[in-house]
C-alpha cells in the first residue's frame, strides 16, 4: 500500500428488517464512500502553480530516461499519440520509483489494456477533428456501450471545464440505475473496462492541455451523492469501481485533482461534522464534503451552458482553487 493511499477495513455490515442503522452502519458506509471517491494516488504538483514548460525543463532528464526506457517496449514514441512529454512528467512526479510504474503502464497498454487504450484513441480523434469537442463518437466507442449508455448518460455523468481549464468529471451517484446495469453487463470486470476507458480519454485530454495552456491540468471529480441509497445497491458495481480505482493508481499517476463529494444524505452529512477532523491532513486536503453545487440540478446537461453553468464554474473556483 502507498504513501498517501489510505485503506480502511470494513467489517460487514448487518441490517435487520424494519431497524434503523446504527450509527456505526452508518459511519461504515460513510468510510466506504471516502474510500470509493478519494484519488489514491496524488502529488503536490496537482493544481501546482509551476508551468508545465518549467516542470519539463526542471525534469528533462529525467523524461529522456522514461522516453528510452518506452522505446524498448513500445518502439517509436512517434507512433505512441499518447506519449507526448506530459505523460512522461507525471511519472517523474510520482512519490514512487517512476521507471517501474512507466513499464506497468506501457506493458498494460501492449497487453490487456490494448483494445481500451486503441479505442480511446480513435474515439479522441474523431470527437476533436473539425476543432471542436463532439462527445459522441467517445461515448460510442465505449466498452459495452450499447449496455452501459443505456444507464450512464450526460443527465448523470459527464466531463467538463473549470473556468481554469481543470477537467471536472461529474456523476450524479443516487441517479444511476447500478443494480440493473450489473444486470445486464454480467460481469464486474466489464464495467472496470468502461472506467478505465472514462481514465483514458480523460488523461489523454489533460495532457494535451497540459501543453497547450502551460499549465498541469489535472481532473476534479464532482460526485453528487443526494439520493444515493445508504442500504443496498449493486456489490458487483462497488466492486468494479473499486477494481478501476485499483488500477488507476499506477496507470494514470498525478492525473487526478481533489475530489469533491456533494450533497450527501443528512444521516451521512452529520457524521461527516464528526468524524472529517479526524481525517489525516492529506485526505482534507484532497476532499471537501459539501453541500449546494449540483444541488438544484435535475440533469448534468444543465451545467454545459447559461446560468447553471456559470453557477457551477463559479462555486468550483470557490472550492477547488481558494485556500
Amino acid at each position: 500500500v502507498r504513501n498517501q493511499r489510505t485503506v480502511l477495513v470494513l467489517s460487514s455490515l448487518h441490517y435487520k428488517n424494519n431497524i434503523k442503522m446504527t450509527s456505526l452502519s452508518l459511519l461504515g458506509v460513510l468510510l466506504f464512500v471516502v474510500c470509493l471517491c478519494l484519488p489514491q494516488h496524488t502529488s503536490s504538483f496537482a493544481l501546482a502553480p509551476q508551468p508545465v514548460s518549467k516542470l519539463l525543463d526542471i525534469y528533462k532528464n529525467d523524461i529522456a530516461t522514461l522516453k528510452e526506457e518506452a522505446i524498448k517496449i513500445v518502439g517509436p514514441l512517434e507512433d505512441q499519440s499518447y506519449a507526448n512529454d506530459v505523460f512522461f512528467l507525471r511519472f517523474c512526479l510520482s512519490d514512487d520509483d517512476s521507471i517501474p510504474l512507466l513499464k506497468n503502464n506501457l506493458q498494460w497498454r501492449k497487453g490487456p489494456g490494448s483494445a481500451i487504450c486503441e479505442a480511446a484513441e480513435a474515439a479522441i480523434a474523431e470527437s476533436s477533428k473539425d476543432g471542436k469537442w463532439n462527445n459522441g463518437p467517445v461515448r460510442a466507442a465505449a466498452p459495452y456501450a450499447s449496455i452501459v449508455n443505456n444507464y450512464i448518460t450526460e443527465k448523470n455523468c459527464l466531463t467538463t471545464s473549470t473556468n481554469k481549464g481543470d477537467l471536472v468529471y461529474c456523476i450524479c451517484a443516487g441517479k444511476i440505475d447500478d443494480t440493473g446495469l450489473m444486470e445486464s453487463i454480467g460481469d464486474s470486470s466489464n464495467m472496470v473496462d468502461f472506467f478505465l476507458y472514462c481514465k483514458e480519454v480523460n488523461t489523454a485530454v489533460a495532457n494535451s492541455r497540459s501543453l497547450e495552456q502551460d499549465r498541469l491540468v489535472c481532473v476534479v471529480t464532482a460526485n453528487d451523492l443526494a439520493g444515493v441509497k445508504l442500504v443496498g445497491g449493486s456489490k458487483e458495481f462497488r466492486t468494479a469501481l473499486s477494481d478501476s480505482s485499483k488500477l488507476s493508481v499506477d496507470l494514470y499517476p498525478n492525473v487526478a485533482g481533489p475530489t469533491l463529494l456533494l450533497n450527501l444524505p443528512a444521516l451521512l452529512g452529520a457524521l461527516v461534522k464528526l468524524f472529517t477532523p479526524l481525517f489525516p491532513a492529506e485526505v482534507k486536503k484532497k476532499l471537501r464534503f459539501e453541500r449546494g453545487p449540483l444541488k438544484n440540478v435535475d440533469s448534468l446537461t444543465e451545467i454545459t451552458s447559461g446560468p447553471a453553468k456559470q453557477e457551477f464554474l463559479s462555486s468550483l473556483d470557490k472550492l477547488v482553487y481558494s485556500d
